[in-house]
């Protein structure tokens, strides 16, 4: 294990997915409306007769009996490409992400202390123990598993099973926690990652209000509060990357920089990296970071 470049079905065997609910929920309505489409197909002249009973004239009837089957087909095929892309974005693409997360830090042997933010079953926690192990680094990374009830993920114990799987537990340590007040000190960490997670926090307020906004915001300014000076986050996430580019350069983070646009979970995504500054001028990281509007956040 442990190579950068493997088959999805290798990944999926080793993490199965996080969210397996909504492929399965979308695929079986897929089957559904596929089995509704064929109904059409086979029945038609019935179901024709059946809409005469209802609209004026058998021309009418048949395109209303036409038209109807035609969307429930697209339904179908719409319903089966979203099932396909949000299995891919959980599997295959949470790992190729994983990988251009990693790439972005020039040097793993000098990185003591890593932490993932909302580490689910463990494919980014595994791939930053891997270039720790590969770079002959004596460091470690934290996996933080949240406590919160609606945040539905595997036990620390099952997220740990994975990295003996890939044969780098010794580099690995995963402790439940709150994203939005990490359990740890200011300024312990070189490098913050995080892997489609961030988006999750503060649904519960309503994903575009600005209560949910705030939340996220809370879960940013902890990365920066406990990044040591000179420390770098890397974060990878849909629909809200540039508000928090947006928050970052307001934090007067440096090098923040957003990736291209990867559509991942039927939404638009990039990469988010940052740098904190060895020295901040303006006020402390803390007093920047906690000065939240609700204005312009969603």
């Amino acid at each position: 294990m442990g190579k950068q470049s493997r088959d999805w079905a290798q990944v999926c065997a080793i993490y199965g997915l996080d969210d397996w609910e909504t492929p399965l929920f979308l695929f079986v309505n897929g089957v559904g409306f596929s089995i509704l489409s064929l109904l059409f197909l086979l029945y038609f002249e019935s179901i024709c007769f059946l809409f005469q009973q209802f609209l004026p004239g058998s021309a009418v009837a048949r395109f209303a009996a036409g038209f109807t089957g035609s969307v429930t087909a697209l339904s179908a095929v719409c319903l089966f490409f979203a099932a396909g892309n949000f299995f891919y974005s959980a599997v295959a693409l949470h790992w190729e992400m994983s990988q251009r997360i990693v790439s972005t830090i020039p040097d793993w042997s000098a990185v003591k202390h890593a932490l993932d933010l909302g580490c689910g079953r463990g494919i980014l926690l595994n791939a930053v123990a891997m270039q720790l192990k590969k770079s002959g680094s004596s460091g470690r990374v934290v996996g933080l598993s949240p406590t919160r009830a609606h945040f539905h993920g595997p036990t620390p114990a099952r997220t740990l099973e994975t990295a003996r799987i890939e044969g780098v537990q010794e580099y690995v340590t995963c402790r439940p926690g709150d994203p939005r007040s990490l359990p740890f000190s200011d300024g312990y960490f070189d490098v913050v990652v995080s892997a489609a997670f961030v988006h999750r926090v503060g649904k519960e307020f309503g994903e575009k209000t600005a209560a949910a906004a705030a939340e996220r915001m809370r879960v940013l300014s902890e990365a920066v509060r406990v990044l040591k000076p000179g420390g770098v986050g890397v974060f990878w996430d849909v629909v809200h990357a540039p508000e928090y580019a947006r928050r970052l350069s307001e934090m007067k983070m440096e090098e923040v920089e957003v990736s291209e646009r990867v559509t991942a979970f039927m939404a638009g995504s990039h990469i988010v990296s940052f740098r904190k500054p060895r020295h901040l001028t303006g006020g402390t990281v803390a007093e920047v970071s906690v000065d939240w509007r609700f204005s312009n956040l969603c």
